[in-house]
Order: structure tokens, then sequence, then C-alpha cells
């Protein structure tokens, strides 16, 4: 709400200099000279009154920036009874901070969205039933049931002999995870498998689930502000002009040549330049699926100088694959593929439905099996077309087919292994893994060229999984195992190298992307947490569009800055005529009307940025 109240300030502002300043346009030319001066005042007064506001504000907090230029040209504008001049230099200047906000927009909004995926109630069996209880009633010890497809509410110990949990969301490991009896299920979790009981051993507000939630707004609320491009500028184009204006007025006596070159000096070319060349950055981006929220977002991603990347979901694709057929007894893999798939077609599994998909792809037509019986994270028993199928683990279809697990030490690491059984014997094997999205090697290369020195992978996945899946990338480092808060420490240890730029998806990786310089969420299939948590997101499932997002804010920075050079050279020339009596306060705010105009038709060159990655 402080950010709504503070664009419509900024809004009613401008509304009251700019009627201020066109009402008083009406009366001078009406012949009433007397009520123009008066409604001009009207019009700067309010706008001068704000921006002395602003300026003790950032005094206050140890910066000084352009605002202190523009509030001497108004005043000085006042004093010596230029109103007119006075009246058009509080029109740009609120003109520009009013742009200068919608560049910024909202680029922080609550974690609606993150704390709307914990469940608000839960099922807790007592007294030989079930009864549906809020999320702070559960105690530690109470038996909770946890139905397919939900949300564990609370840390707690498997109850049930067996349970099927998806962990991608906390740990960004792609596959499911079977959890024996007796075994630890994280809050946060959903169960992938048939329903559970479950043994509370935390409240809700001490579960791993809310831990991430306060990891993500303490990280937030510990983030250093950015500062604005123009800003960087402030001290210098402040001094230069306090020089010329004093010397003007030293050297001729005539204060109206101060105004004239403190009129001049408004620099509007630095505070309408940078937001609309970041502006226009903005909906360049969004032209290829790069959603960045915000000018400020958008500057810092043009000198990133480090990317972290997460790996399940972000540098691999998220979804099991079928990367070989391994067939036995001489059965075509077709054959195999075709079978294992009918039979899977009733399991909800994702690797049964990944499964069914490569078979889909493949153009097979699936028969409908009968007689199933699926052994949750075990695997499925059944008919198809009349022949006994069996498809899961490898220890699960030997013992049905009485033979001892093979020795599959060969396999890749991260891959998983699913045996099919055909009336008795063991057909084959099908080997799945989840490899790495298209294009991700390429765009790697295309970000070193684009001046990233630094390149890491963080995963909460096993080291030996992560190393293999990333094999030949050319990564400056890899780094496994960890867990959300420990993704924090490493972007903010990568900070000595430069800003930094965090990619992830799941709600594991929201804290790392509330920390980093510029956090990047894959939003087309990430978790809401890490979409809320970030800066950027890509809106289409292609980390390929991370590198025409990186260059385009660099092309709509370098464009900021050289509307800004330009500008400021335009405006010290300008001040040095108004210096030496060429221009009158009027003339030299006319003259940097048509400076801003000319910067602006520069910056917004950067609607037509073309990214050499495309």
């Amino acid at each position: 709400m402080e950010t709504t109240r503070t664009d419509r300030f900024k809004t009613a502002i401008l509304l009251i200099a700019a009627t201020g300043l066109i009402a008083g346009l009406a009366f001078y030319f009406s012949g009433r000279p007397e009520a123009a001066n008066l409604i001009w005042i009207a019009g700067v007064v309010p706008a001068l009154a704000a921006l002395v506001v602003e300026i003790l504000r950032s005094l206050r907090s140890g910066e000084v920036g352009l605002d202190i230029v523009a509030a001497l040209s108004m005043s000085a504008a006042l004093v010596f009874g230029e109103t007119l001049a006075a009246a058009v230099v509080a029109v740009m200047y609120s003109g520009g901070t009013f742009l200068e906000a919608f560049a910024e927009g909202r680029a922080r909004r609550e974690m609606h969205d993150l704390l709307s995926r914990v469940p608000r109630s839960a099922t807790r069996h007592r007294n030989g039933g079930l009864e549906e209880i809020p999320l702070d009633d559960i105690a530690p010890g109470d038996r909770l049931l946890i139905r397919q497809g939900d949300v564990v509410p609370v840390d707690g110990l498997v109850a049930s002999e067996t349970a099927f949990v998806d962990t991608s969301a906390l740990t960004g490991e792609s596959l499911p995870v079977r959890l024996a009896h007796g075994a630890e299920a994280m809050s946060g979790s959903t169960n992938a498998g048939e329903a559970f009981d479950l043994t509370a051993t935390r409240e809700a507000k001490d579960s791993t689930y809310a831990g991430i939630v306060r990891l993500v707004k303490e990280a937030q609320a510990s983030k250093a502000p950015m500062s604005r491009l123009a800003d960087r500028w402030s001290l210098g184009f402040l001094a230069v002009t306090v020089s010329i204006a004093f010397a003007a007025w030293w050297f001729t006596g005539d204060p109206i040549r101060a105004v004239a070159v403190l009129v001049v000096a408004t620099p509007c070319p630095l505070i309408l330049a940078v937001p609309v060349a970041l502006v226009a950055g903005l909906s360049r981006a969004a032209h290829f699926g790069v959603l960045i929220k915000g000018a400020g977002p958008l500057e810092t991603m043009a000198r990133i100088r480090t990317l972290i990347l997460d790996k399940t979901g972000t540098l691999t694709d998220g979804r099991p694959q079928i990367v070989s057929i391994d067939s036995h007894d001489g059965m075509a893999e077709d054959d195999i593929l075709r079978l294992a798939a009918s039979l899977d077609q009733a399991s909800k599994h994702p690797v049964a439905q990944a499964i069914v998909a490569a078979a889909k792809a493949r153009g097979f037509t699936l028969p409908v099996p009968s007689d199933v019986a699926e052994i949750p994270g075990e695997g499925v028993v059944g008919h198809v077309e009349g022949r006994k199928v069996i498809v899961g683990g490898d220890a699960f279809v030997a013992s049905r087919v009485g033979r001892r697990p093979g020795d599959h030490s060969v396999i890749a690491a991260g891959s998983v292994l699913v045996a099919v059984a055909v009336d008795g014997h063991m057909a084959g094997h099908l080997v799945m893994s989840d490899p790495l999205r298209d294009g991700a090697g390429a765009m790697l290369d295309g970000l070193r060229r684009e001046g990233i020195a630094r390149i890491l992978l963080a995963t909460g996945d096993r080291a030996d999984v992560a190393e293999r899946v990333t094999e030949g990338l050319g990564l400056d480092g890899l780094r496994a195992g960890l867990t959300p808060n420990q993704k924090v420490l490493l972007v903010l240890s990568e900070r000595k190298h430069g800003p930094v730029m965090m990619v992830g998806d799941g709600v594991n990786d929201a804290p790392a992307l509330a920390a980093a310089d510029v956090g990047v969420a894959m939003g087309a299939r990430g978790a809401a947490a890490s979409a809320e948590a970030a800066d950027v997101v890509l809106l289409v499932d292609r980390i390929d569009r991370l590198g025409p997002g990186i260059e385009i804010a660099r092309g709509a920075r370098r464009i900021a800055v050289e509307s800004v050079v330009a500008g400021i050279g335009l405006s010290v020339l300008g001040m040095i005529a108004a210096a030496y009596g060429y221009l009158t306060p009027v003339q030299g705010a006319l003259l940097q009307e048509a400076i801003d105009v000319a910067v602006i038709l520069n910056a917004l060159r950067a609607l037509h940025i073309a990214p050499k990655a495309m």
C-alpha cells in the first residue's frame, strides 16, 4: 500500500504542476499577468515542498542526489520573479520523477503465493475417526492422514509402512523419494503416492517450510537498496552547476543569469533518459519472455559478473526421460516400452507418467490394462493384451520373476532404472534420467561472451548426480547437497567477485533468489514462491532466454548512459550560454525541454535492441 500511495502522490504533484503551468499561460495570454504569476507560484510550491522533503530524507540517509539542483533552480526562479521558468522546471522535474516511479513499479511484493501453498488445515486421527483441524492446532505426536496430492503440513515421521513423496520444491531432487516407516517427511513436500499416516514432530511454525518463508523475508529485508544510475553523476554535476551559476552572478552582478544557469542545469536529461531507456528495456525483454520487475533490477542485471544456477528444473528439465532401453531375452525395445507404458497408464507415479509420455511421443497405441495392482513406491502388476506385465524397481520386479537383481553399477549417477517383466521373464530395463535443457551449454557459452566471469551450480541434489549431469559444461564451481540457507550463504560469499545473479525454480531457491543482487525464477513451471522472491521471471520454460535478457539489460543501460552523457554535454553548453547572457531563464527552460526531447528519443532506441543470442 505504501508504494501505491507514493505513486498517487507523485501523480498528484505532476497534475498540480502541469495544471498550474497551463492555467497560468491562459491567464498570461489573456492579459492578466498578475494572476498568471500567482497560479504559476501555486503550481510550483507543492512540487518544491515535496522536493525539499525528499532532499532532507536523502541527506539524513547520507545520500546526495540531483534533486538539489532542481530545488535550487525552482527556488531561485521564484525568489527573482521568474515564475514561468519555475513552473516549467516544476513540470519537467515532477514528470521525470513520475516516470521513474512508473519504471521502478512494484519490484517487491508480499509473499502471498508462498504462504498460500502452506495448507490451512490438516486431517488428524482422533478417537477412531478423522477430523479436520487448523494448521496451528497440530501438536507434536498427532497422527495425521496425508492424502494423495496433499502437501505435508508439518515435519513428521512416516507412520505407515511406506510413503512416496515429491521433495523437488524443497531439495531440488527431481525424482520422487520413497520413505520407509519411521523416516522423516519434510513439510512442504507433496504426497506423490497412496495416502499415508504421519506422526507430527514439530508445530507448523517450527517446520521446514515455515523456516523457508522466514528465510525469504529475512533475505529481502537485508538486501541493500539499489541506487539510481542518475545519482552516481549527481555530485560532479552539482559542483559544475553551482560553480557556473556563482561565477555568472559574481562577475556580472546579475542574479538573473545565475537563475538562467540553474534552470538550464535542471537535470532532466539525467532524470528522464535513465528511466525511459530502462522502461524501454523492460518492454523489449518482455517481448522475449523475460519479465523484469522494475528498472532497478534491469540496471543491476546489466552489471552481473557471477551467475549461480540451480540444477533441477533450471539447468535440467525437471522431468525424467528415457535415456536408453536395455533388452533381455531378445524382446524388441519398442515392445518393451509399449507394454510398460500400457500398464503404467494405471499409475499416477511421475516416472510411470514419463514412460507413458515417451511411448505416445513415438506414436504407439496403448491398450487398456486389466487386473492392475499397484504397490506404492515399488511397482505395478497387471495384464496387457493377455500378457502378464510387471513394471517397477529392479529388486521388486526381480523378486516377482524369481531371479536376483542385476548388477547395474555402470548406470550413470542420477539415473533411475525401471525393470520390465513379461510373462514371468525379465524383458528389459528402461534407463531414465533428468537431462540438461536444450541449449543449456550454448547459453552458458553465450553468457561468458557477454562478460559473465563466474558460473556456478548450486543444488540440493547429490554431488555425483550433479557432476554427471553437468559434465562438459565447464562450470567454475559446483556446490551440492545445499540447504536453502546454505544457498543464501553461497550467494553472499560470491559477492566479493561482483554482482551476483541466482537462477532457480523451486521453493528451496526462493531465499537465495531474494538474497542475490538479481534473482531469476523459471516462472512457467516453477514454484510461486521463487517467482515472488525473484527480480526476474522467465515466462517461458526456456533457460536460453536468460542470454537475451542480459543482453537487452546491458544494451538498455548503455543507451541510458549515452543519453545521460549527451544530455549533460548539451546542458553544460546551455549553462555557459546562460552565464554569458545569451539565454533568459524562460529560454533556458525551453532549451532544456528541447534537450529532454532529444535524450528521450535516443533512450527509446532501447525498444529496438536485437539480441545476438536470438
